[in-house]
């Protein structure tokens, strides 16, 4: 039987903003989950959820259990555990090169190329909005994190406390806001109500979709929402238009 073949370009983010990889070298070292949740600053819940999601992503098991030993027992990387991590040196001593070398032949425009992370992620989410991690709301369960876009208007995005410490997220961190057209409600004017977010804009395009009158909202210079409109009343182009997006519709998604 041929040895499997791990999809590393799934599995692998970057140390600095993908915790996961942390948690899963922290594993190799200390034979424990708990000690590798410890390590890192996670709750053993969030280390579970790390390891169990780079499993999936390499669609083998990267960590079997231990047995014996002064211990009595704990867990150890498999072979391909030990692969992925081996990748993960060599894929960040590569990108290193190349940002070097993108920063020396990059001319002085002004343009921030972090906010491009994104064009290499592909997603049927339709809005994708660079966004600064404004301020980070904490509760018993979950976690709120408010999203600034460029022109001072903000964004809630409800996650779990898990999601939180692995995506290692921040005041003034660069993330991406992505969320689906079709949670995307527009309409000439939207009153606010608990746990829905609200975008003022003007129309730039209107046509038929498949969920009703699709429109586009500019918000921003360079930014823009798709959302969908009630058929009967839909702004026209160059009017002005709210959106309104749920708190849990949307995805954090880290740009480096």
């Amino acid at each position: 039987m041929p040895p499997l073949k791990i999809p590393y370009g799934d599995v692998l983010g970057t140390p600095a903003v993908d915790k996961r990889l942390e948690v899963l070298r922290s594993m190799q070292h200390a034979g424990s989950i708990s000690e590798a949740a410890r390590a890192n600053g996670v709750s053993y819940k969030a280390a579970w959820q790390a390891l169990e999601t780079l499993g999936n992503l390499a669609g083998v098991p990267l960590v079997e259990k231990a047995v014996g030993g002064s211990g009595g027992g704990g867990a150890k990387l498999t072979p391909a555990g030990i692969s992925v991590l081996e990748a993960a040196d060599l894929l960040h001593a590569a990108r290193e090169q190349a940002l070097l070398q993108i920063e020396r032949s990059t001319p002085a425009s002004g343009l921030d190329l972090r906010g491009l992370a994104g064009v290499g992620m592909r997603t049927s989410m339709r809005n994708q909005l660079p966004c600064t991690v404004k301020e980070i709301r904490t509760a018993r369960s979950a976690a709120t994190v408010v999203l600034a876009l460029s022109d001072g208007q903000e964004l809630s995005a409800r996650i779990t406390l898990e999601s939180l410490q692995l995506l290692n997220l921040e005041p003034g961190l660069k993330v991406l806001c992505l969320f689906k057209a079709t949670a995307v409600t527009v309409a000439a004017s939207i009153v606010a109500a608990g746990g829905v977010n609200l975008l003022r804009g003007k129309v730039v395009r209107r046509g038929k979709g498949t969920s009703g009158i699709e429109i586009a909202l500019q918000i921003a210079p360079g930014v823009g929402v798709v959302g969908f409109a009630n058929s009967e009343h839909p702004p026209g182009v160059r009017e002005s238009a709210m959106a309104a997006i749920e708190h849990n519709a949307i995805v954090v998604g880290l740009v480096r």
